[in-house]
């Protein structure tokens, strides 16, 4: 199937899944630029688009909702891309300081945040091809490792939900440590729902759960598995 047919099929199966803002978001913000980088780039890049979603949800430094053009979760690894218009993003001075200030803010909780003139990706995609895969190539080889690990195998969603998968992910992003009620602020879950999972982490032997004072009542978990773990993707 070519690269564009897939792409097609890629964003039908995110749009069947949302609903709300979240959807629009998606008709709204999949356009030209983003069709462009999906279809000259990325699949050039990675050949499939598993693990690579459009007009990802996530919050700023106000706790606002906004959506970054792509994130590729990868592992532990959150990676984002966003792919820059002058006329959209230039011209207005409020607007470029806002970007920066997000693309900052998402920096300093651990994403890795790309920007991409859409310019360039026009008039010279081999430049960004080439970068891009000198800069991902860490990262690309980690995820052909965890699918290779997980070849002939039970598949990873058949071991791990989404849910837990997120909060073990979490857990590494905050130097292995997963609070509930923290976790679940960030991932828009009810907390018990959060206690619920970390307690099906437990017994398949993913998190640990801390345990204080004499009552011995559990204050955090703590993530116990490898950080490059083909079940963190």
């Amino acid at each position: 199937m070519s690269a564009a047919a897939e792409q097609e099929k890629w964003i039908e199966e995110h749009m069947k899944r949302r609903k709300g803002e979240r959807l629009d978001a998606l008709r709204r913000g999949h356009g030209f630029g983003n069709r462009l980088f999906a279809e000259k780039i990325w699949w050039a890049l990675v050949g499939h688009f598993n693990g690579l979603h459009p007009e990802y949800e996530v919050k700023d430094w106000r706790g606002r909702s906004y959506f970054v053009d792509f994130m590729w979760i990868v592992g532990a690894w959150r990676i984002v891309f966003e792919i820059m218009d002058f006329g959209s993003h230039g011209t207005d001075r409020s607007k470029y300081r806002s970007d920066l200030n997000r693309g900052l803010y998402l920096q300093s909780h651990d994403c890795i945040v790309f920007y991409i003139s859409l310019d360039e990706l026009k008039e010279n995609p081999d430049f960004i091809l080439a970068a891009l895969r000198n800069a991902l190539a860490p990262y690309l080889l980690a995820e052909r490792g965890a699918a290779m690990s997980t070849k002939g195998t039970e598949s990873k969603e058949n071991r791990f939900s989404r849910i837990e998968k997120e909060l073990m992910r979490s857990a590494v992003r905050r130097n292995r440590i997963l609070r509930p009620s923290e976790a679940a602020k960030e991932l828009g879950l009810h907390t018990m729902t959060v206690i619920k999972h970390c307690r099906m982490l437990v017994d398949k032997g993913k998190l640990r759960a801390v345990e204080r004072g004499a009552s011995r009542r559990v204050t955090f978990y703590e993530y116990i598995g490898a950080l490059q773990s083909p079940d963190l993707v």
